[in-house]
């Protein structure tokens, strides 16, 4: 099995060329199939090849799942947030050493200014209106130059990504050819995918989790897909109403807004049976889990990912197996195994420590940072491991429970606090709809913990009741002393929570 996009992509026999009418987001196995092979033969009449790195900008649907995996078979892509702004293109662009950028026919947004500070080519792409989803052409502004035809090999990076950058300068993490097809087929395998599974992905397509667990995986299960334009829980019951999938995969802050609309849609939800729905890119707090299972009627799988790993790390597995709320599964692909936080030492059984991880999926390191490389490899029992920052342990049937970032755990006066288990705490309050506790600056115990909360409509819970009900199930110096009640918690560009900054962000640092 050669371990490339290209191969992945041809392991079954090639279906109509498309699914649905014109202009709706179904893609099917066969039509991304034929039409990724149809672009990559263009890219190369167009200058770009192996090696080549392609920047995306575009907005999420078919087109945009078509391009990266056109691209990918290629060259190398590089797929960025289309909210940038004109500062943030040109940082990625230039860190990037991209070649050419891909933006639809009418954009002028600000890559472009971006894009003509580093000479960066601009490729044009054109979908008529008439054609079927996903189906486009690529023209250029200018001569792009000569390209490198050769096909990429196993070991030739497929995609490029950037991490957070919450803490420091964002890192570059490539991902090879062989990374990508690892992870698609570990997550195909966890979640017994076939050709006649139907994935409604909701997640932004320049991220790992929408990229990898949504299309990646349903490709290699010769699956069909719809790529919705975005995450919009008014339009959601509806998208599920129209394409009847048999799974979708969000993060908790989008499951949670799906839950505080399914009591109205209990008919689509019933004309419209799910055979799991999956989780990812953030701890899902056991309350939600739970009103999911019995609001859908399926299972929950939760698994656990990070761009470093090409995703998918653990996964809870499917019936009859146990899904347990508040773990992020059993091994899911790679090794998994709890390390010593500061010694290059792997632990035994039932140990709590840092969550480490070897196997193809997992990235061969940070481009041009060896420091970061250095802090994040060690060897191990002959065996190359990655340190996830995550902290976490196995119980005795092998499931995973996390207990927070390293970074993000509290550290009040000695006494470390998890912020996911006073999360999970407060969520179980019946008039608590989200909430995320996180650390503020304490000018003698160094950092205390806050917590911003979102009610249920019609609550009129206030900091004092929130404090006393945490009070009953955590010992004093874990209940927040300070809870900000908001109509919304912000959110980073893929809708996840990001606690590091939370407190600077709510002006609670003075």
């Amino acid at each position: 099995m050669t371990d490339t996009i290209s191969a992945l992509i041809a392991t079954h026999p090639a279906e109509a060329p498309a699914i649905g009418a014109p202009g709706r987001p179904w893609l099917s196995y066969g039509a991304l199939r034929s039409l990724t092979s149809e672009i990559a033969h263009s890219l190369h009449g167009l200058g770009i090849g192996r090696g080549d790195r392609v920047a995306i900008v575009l907005p999420n649907g078919p087109e945009m799942a078509t391009a990266f995996f056109a691209v990918a078979q290629v060259a190398t892509t590089a797929p960025l947030n289309p909210a940038y702004r004109e500062e943030e293109y040109a940082f990625y662009l230039e860190d990037l050493r991209a070649k050419a950028l891909i933006v639809e026919a009418g954009y002028d947004g600000p890559a472009l200014a971006a894009a003509a500070q580093f000479g960066v080519a601009i490729l044009r792409l054109s979908a008529p209106a008439d054609a079927p989803a996903g189906y486009f052409t690529l023209t250029a502004d200018a001569p792009v130059g000569q390209a490198d035809t050769t096909a990429p090999t196993p070991d030739d990076v497929a995609l490029i990504l950037h991490t957070s950058g919450t803490t420091s300068r964002p890192k570059i993490v490539p991902l090879l050819q062989s990374n990508l097809c690892a992870s698609a087929r570990n997550i195909k395998a966890s979640l017994a995918l076939t050709p006649d599974d139907r994935c409604l992905n909701v997640m932004p397509l320049f991220h790992i989790h929408g990229l990898i667990a949504a299309v990646s995986a349903s490709l290699a299960a010769g699956a069909q897909i719809s790529c919705a334009p975005g995450f919009n829980a008014l339009r959601f019951f509806a998208q599920l109403d129209e394409v009847r999938p048999s799974w979708y995969t969000a993060v908790p802050t989008m499951h949670q807004a799906i839950l505080a609309r399914a009591e109205r849609n209990k008919d689509i939800i019933a004309n419209a049976p799910l055979r799991f729905l999956r989780s990812s890119s953030a701890s899902l707090p056991a309350p939600v889990m739970t009103a999911l299972v019995e609001t859908f009627s399926a299972p929950v799988i939760e698994a656990y990912g990070m761009t470093e790993a090409t995703h998918q790390m653990c996964c809870n597995p499917l019936p009859p197996r146990a899904q347990k709320p508040g773990s992020v599964g059993v091994a899911a692909g790679p090794e998994v195994r709890i390390a010593d936080e500061s010694a290059d030492v792997i632990l035994g059984d039932g140990a709590t420590g840092e969550v480490v991880i070897s196997g193809p999926n997992v990235t061969p390191g940070y481009e041009g940072n060896p420091k970061a490389n250095e802090s994040a490899f060690f060897m191990a029992d002959g065996k190359r491991w990655f340190r996830t920052g995550d902290q976490g342990a196995f119980d005795e049937e092998g499931y995973l429970r996390l207990t927070g970032r390293l970074k993000e755990i509290i550290n009040r006066g000695g006494e470390k606090i998890s912020p996911l288990e006073v999360d999970a705490v407060m969520l179980a309050h019946p008039e608590i709809a989200q909430v995320v506790c996180f650390a503020v600056p304490h000018p003698k115990l160094g950092e205390e913990i806050a917590a911003a909360v979102v009610l249920k409509e019609g609550s009129s819970l206030d900091e004092r009741a929130i404090r006393d009900f945490t009070a009953q199930s955590v010992a004093d110096f874990k209940v927040p002393r300070s809870v900000v009640i908001l109509d919304e918690i912000p959110k980073g560009a893929t809708g996840k929570i990001q606690r590091i900054g939370m407190a600077e962000k709510l002006g609670l640092t003075g």
